[in-house]
């Protein structure tokens, strides 16, 4: 028999947190400081009205673009928040968590061969979904030196491969990092020059620390056409597994996204989807979780460069990345002593881009306990290398 399986899918390299954390998987006392996922138990008020939900017998599909009161709540929301004005009725599309949202944006915009620009550090699907599609990733690699923020004359250069679209991603994981207004507009108006559309990812836009979060498409009437904003519920209202987000475009491309998702996801799930409109009326819950995680960030990042892990102070999520150039090995192999030798986890930095092997993330999506005893733990390990 031949090989079943695709070529290209084939030599698609599993993501580099996962093949991680396949041995964590058993290992008993770990402080996990790896993936992803806040500590938080989702809101109480939000558990409810989905129990409620179920009890009253909302158990049926949705429309393939979502219930029409979440994507008016969510219009007012952006409206409010960003003065971003979207129509509830052709330019939003509710999708299976903000992962769904990119896989739709990016085959909705994208033939074979078409290129993509990925800003890195990056999240690990994004390079991913270009592959799976058959476009090409172009890679515009951030330098520490720099804060891992957009060189815009960088920038310039890629966009002259004219690629039909960008992946932003700020608040960023793995970073952390986020951007100012002036900084914002500096990338715009590289892009403003050119046809290639921004894919915002916004996930942590609540998780903004030292400033208000400005969101891409609110920076003038050609970046929000040019735009398409993904966001959802998972992070900022700890969410992840009720797997709601939303994408919002101008009408033609969430036409486009609500095809696809019609034929492969068909709807998001409705209990999820009334969860997610007592969300958005949750904001002293996001206020109290956002508040900890800042606490939490503050201690981690100078402890960590207080026992010779060099860090950046991020300015949102709940993630930061740590230097290990100066104990000469790569990151997997250094991830992997640390949780040999003191049982704490970390990610390998080379999940995140070529360039970052010689980098860690470090999440504080923990209990503070946790982290104080990680720092202790970590300490020990680095005193022994």
């Amino acid at each position: 028999m031949g090989k079943q399986v695709a070529k290209h899918i084939e030599k698609l390299p599993p993501s580099g947190i996962r093949v991680f954390f396949d041995l964590v998987l058993g290992m008993p006392d770990v402080i996990s400081l790896g993936v992803g996922e806040p500590d938080f138990i989702t809101p109480w008020k939000i558990r409810e009205k989905a129990i409620t939900a179920l009890e009253e017998g909302y158990t049926s599909y949705t429309s393939n673009q979502g219930l029409m009161v979440l994507r008016q709540s969510i219009s007012t929301h952006l409206r409010k928040r960003y003065g971003l004005k979207y129509k509830a009725e052709d330019e939003i599309l509710i999708t299976v968590g903000v992962s769904e949202g990119l896989d739709l944006a990016l085959r909705s915009l994208c033939s074979p061969q078409d290129k993509v620009i990925v800003v890195s550090p990056h999240y690990v699907a994004y390079p991913a979904i270009p592959e799976i599609i058959g476009a090409k990733t172009l890679y515009l690699v951030t330098k520490e030196s720099q804060g891992f923020k957009i060189n815009p004359k960088e920038l310039s250069n890629l966009l002259r491969q004219k690629p039909k679209a960008m992946i932003l991603n700020y608040p960023c994981n793995p970073s952390g990092v986020t951007y100012t207004e002036k900084e914002l507009k500096d990338i715009w108006k590289e892009i403003s020059k050119t046809d290639t559309v921004v894919i915002s990812d916004e996930t942590y836009d609540e998780l903004t620390y030292d400033q208000d979060h400005l969101s891409f498409a609110s920076l003038g009437k050609q970046a929000k056409n040019q735009t398409i904003l993904l966001n959802g519920f998972s992070k900022s209202y700890a969410m992840t597994g009720f797997r709601t987000a939303y994408a919002c475009a101008n009408k033609e491309i969430i036409a486009a996204m609500t095809k696809i998702h019609s034929f492969s996801m068909l709807c998001g799930p409705i209990i999820s989807q009334i969860a997610a409109v007592e969300a958005l009326h949750s904001q002293k819950e996001v206020d109290r979780m956002r508040k900890e995680y800042k606490r939490r960030r503050d201690f981690i990042v100078k402890e960590l460069n207080r026992i010779g892990l060099p860090t950046i102070m991020p300015q949102g999520a709940f993630y930061c990345l740590s230097s290990i150039k100066q104990y000469k090995m790569d990151s997997m192999k250094f991830a992997t002593k640390l949780l040999n030798c003191e049982k704490v986890a970390v990610v390998p930095g080379k999940g995140f881009g070529q360039d970052f092997d010689s980098y860690v993330r470090i999440s504080y999506a923990s209990t503070f306990d946790d982290l104080k005893e990680a720092i202790v733990r970590i300490e020990r390990f680095l005193n022994k290398l």
